[in-house]
């Protein structure tokens, strides 16, 4: 651990960036119809300035986190960040869907470069001990961010036009980065040789999975092209990971990812409960979105208030469920708030109908804020208490190519959770899609869409099993280097 004057300092300068390029996953899907009849182009020419964002930010996230072992966290962090906001005013000036579509890629390389730095620094500048409290505000803005974007991209669109979803990110991206330059200290490094072959197994692995999981559904998991089928994609992706796994157990020298990261119990349940934590925080929103525009017919301003108490509620509680992680450990903390969460989405389960009181809809979604508010603080926090120094980058960079890959995965598998599910409810509504186009069969569409809930409420309740295999604190394993291991009460190396 690096001791920093002010640490919190640093750690709100991080957070400016951070929440920016989280709630950029989001704010622009409730622009897509104003971008479509801005530019007259193809929905799925659309439907790709998302799709490119988030391909480009889920595939090299392994590879810019062992950069920032290897240059510094903070470089690698205000390059990424400089490139994310210059990215940004491109968005804002594209004068055509194309250009969109490239800039937008651009600003996922930026975004995927700023956040393995964040949680790296984060353990870098603050003991174990204390880290819960730090990484409680950070679970609480990389849960809200996702969620602040649907609405604060309504207010924008409906305002001031949607360039205005990536203008907003120009002031701040500057202000962050001043904020950075200043108050985030300059970690040390060491001298990491790049392991080139892991690093195109992993990049390349990493594309055409994510690819294939993001965009099957949009090719009817068929051929694209007559080149490339979206299975052959998928098989390739996940033998090239194979192989990439093969690889860094192998190589005698340096790898990009090591697997003694995945000895120490806490971070291996980890990994595995941002997995599906990615897939149920991805997946809520969406049914949530189709039954507040479609079936009540809401505007997608009004829709997105509809859950904003899940957003206030993690705000408030997150700092507080990060100082009783570091009391009491995050085991019971985070497989209750799972249950919360898995409970509040099974009461929106069953709640949804044609007429169900819109007030009432409002008090799943403050619990399922108290189930967020206490999921993505401890586990991050599990995750990297005992990440040694000079791996911080590279099980950083783990982590959160891992939770992209579920949040991915979330995306893809409630859409055709829901296509299943409205074509067996109410045939009528199959091919509804688009917010604000009411379907002739309400009830059967918000039962259909009540259900498409029960594929999060599950991961959520996955993820409460996993952890609750969480080691008791007292007996968290230390990771002394990057081959050893050594446990607190008297392990061996």
């Amino acid at each position: 651990m690096e001791t920093s004057a002010r640490p919190w300092s640093a750690l709100w300068a991080l957070l400016i960036g951070f929440f920016m390029i989280l709630m950029d996953t989001t704010i622009v899907s409730i622009a897509n119809p104003a971008i479509l009849a801005a530019f007259a182009a193809d929905l799925s020419l659309v439907i790709w300035a998302t799709s490119a964002y988030l391909l480009a930010y889920a595939a090299p996230l392994l590879i810019t986190g062992r950069l920032g072992d290897r240059f510094g966290p903070k470089r690698v962090y205000l390059a990424g960040l400089a490139v994310f906001t210059l990215a940004s005013l491109a968005c804002g000036l594209a004068g055509s869907i194309g250009v969109l579509v490239a800039v937008r890629a651009v600003q996922g390389i930026g975004a995927a470069m700023m956040t393995p730095q964040t949680m790296a620094i984060i353990t870098r500048i603050f003991p174990p001990q204390g880290r819960g409290a730090a990484m409680g505000l950070w679970g609480s803005v990389a849960g809200v961010a996702t969620l602040v974007g649907p609405l604060l991209g309504g207010v924008l669109v409906q305002t001031l036009g949607w360039e205005w979803i990536f203008f907003v990110n120009v002031p701040v991206g500057v202000v962050g980065f001043i904020a950075a330059w200043r108050l985030v200290p300059a970690l040390s490094t060491r001298a990491h040789r790049i392991d080139g072959l892991g690093v195109a197994l992993s990049g390349v692995g990493m594309l055409f999975l994510v690819f294939a999981i993001q965009e099957g559904r949009s090719f009817d998991w068929g051929v694209i092209a007559g080149i490339v089928s979206i299975p052959g994609l998928l098989i390739a992706g996940i033998v090239l990971i194979v192989l990439f796994l093969v690889w860094q157990r192998v190589m005698r020298g340096e790898p990009l990812l090591p697997l003694t990261l995945f000895r120490d119990r806490s971070f291996s349940l980890s990994n595995a409960a941002i997995f599906l934590v990615g897939i149920a925080i991805t997946a809520l929103p969406i049914p949530l979105a189709f039954y507040f525009q479609d079936a009540r017919g809401l505007t997608p301003t009004v829709a997105a208030l509809m859950i904003a108490p899940m957003a206030v509620v993690s705000g408030i509680l997150g700092p507080y469920i990060g100082r009783l992680t570091d009391r009491i450990g995050p085991r019971w903390v985070t497989c209750g708030c799972a249950l919360s969460a898995a409970g509040a989405l099974t009461w929106y389960a069953l709640s949804l109908s044609a007429d169900a009181p819109l007030g009432m809809l409002l008090l799943p979604s403050a619990v399922l804020g108290v189930g967020v508010a206490g999921i993505f603080a401890p586990v991050a926090s599990s995750a990297t208490r005992n990440l040694p120094r000079e791996l911080a980058g590279a099980g950083s960079g783990a982590y959160s190519a891992i939770r992209q890959v579920g949040s991915v995965l979330g995306s893809a598998a409630v859409a055709a959770v829901m296509a299943m599910r409205i074509a067996a409810e109410a045939p009528g509504a199959a091919g509804a899609g688009s917010a604000g186009r009411a379907p002739a069969d309400v009830a059967g569409y918000a039962a259909a869409l009540g259900q498409s809930l029960w594929l999060p409420a599950s991961a959520f309740l996955l993820c409460a099993v996993v952890v609750a295999f969480y080691p008791p604190l007292a007996r968290t394993a230390l990771i002394q280097t990057g081959s050893s291991i050594q446990t607190m009460n008297g392990g061996r190396r």
